[in-house]
């Protein structure tokens, strides 16, 4: 069998099993009044705590990723031996991405030394709250009944697909690099640094205002890239894979969006969820080495 051919016989029996579907069970139409998609996005109280310190399935996710993060150290730390079995190995690859690739490959052996146990932090903790994300847990809204007992109905979601998660860590990123900048160069150093060398004197105020912009944009720009990739991706499975056939109420349409459904869950999993991790973890490290270059 030519290897050309068997997309056309994936595609052959797909049509060939929709069709199937749609003369036994029909193309029916069912109004729907309960399922709201954006609610399995909100974070219902679970425990109330005073002030701001509310329980709630974001908190839990939060807590799982920290723990694996801390996890993941620790077995760096304790458990390395000198001749690596399958798990070994497998950390020191994600050991060797985050201080070769990520923290080595974009700033001085100086910085680098300093700094990569937080940006490694912080690429492992990105990347675990992310791919938890893709792994159904009991945190909805909606119950099921279970030999009496009300369990919360399984459900995707990421901490990172709140913009609050995000947002703090690009803060954390935010200060840092510009604390280290000013420690590095003096506070009056540091703003001179902003201006690109060559700008004659007339432009250096506005230049300036521009370069200040940017690097408050960075905040946006650095939260807004984690939390609309995670969060669009998790929207884009929840319809594919029954929402949209819930929303429109035809039954049939299920078994054309489920397989696309399927995909781009494998997509998310295998690539976005580690590259988002990568490029936050990566634009850190860019954002430490920049401040404390000695040239702009």
């Amino acid at each position: 069998m030519k290897k050309s051919r068997i997309p056309l016989i994936v595609l052959g029996s797909w049509l060939l099993i929709l069709i199937l579907v749609i003369a036994l069970f029909g193309w029916s139409r069912v109004d729907n009044e309960d399922f709201q998609p954006q609610e399995e996005f909100k974070l219902d109280t679970w425990v109330n705590l005073p002030g701001p310190f509310d329980i709630n399935k974001g908190v839990l996710y939060v807590v799982l990723a920290g723990l694996l993060t801390v996890a993941t150290w620790m077995y760096v730390a304790n458990r390395m031996q000198a001749r690596p079995n399958r798990t070994q190995t497998a950390v020191e690859t994600l050991y060797a991405l985050m201080r070769d690739n990520i923290t080595g490959g974009n700033m001085d052996r100086a910085m680098a030394r300093k700094w990569f146990v937080f940006i490694g932090t912080l690429f492992l903790f990105i990347w675990y709250s992310n791919l938890i994300g893709y792994i159904p847990l009991p945190t909805s809204h909606e119950k099921f009944d279970l030999f009496g007992i009300q369990i919360p109905s399984f459900a995707l979601f990421a901490a990172t697909a709140n913009i609050s998660v995000p947002l703090a860590l690009a803060l954390i990123t935010w200060f840092s690099y510009n604390i280290e900048g000013v420690r590095a160069k003096g506070f009056v150093g540091y703003i001179k640094g902003l201006i690109p060398s060559g700008v004659p004197g007339w432009l250096r105020p506005i230049m300036l205002v521009l370069e200040l912009l940017s690097h408050f944009m960075r905040l946006i720009s650095l939260s807004v890239r984690l939390f609309a990739n995670i969060l669009a991706g998790h929207l884009i499975i929840l319809f594919m894979a029954g929402g949209l056939v819930v929303l429109l109420g035809i039954e049939g349409l299920g078994v054309v969006t489920l397989p696309f459904g399927f995909a781009i869950f494998l997509f998310e999993v295998g690539l976005v969820a580690t590259l988002q991790a990568f490029i936050f973890a990566t634009l850190t490290a860019i954002y430490l080495g920049e401040a404390t270059a000695e040239h702009h």
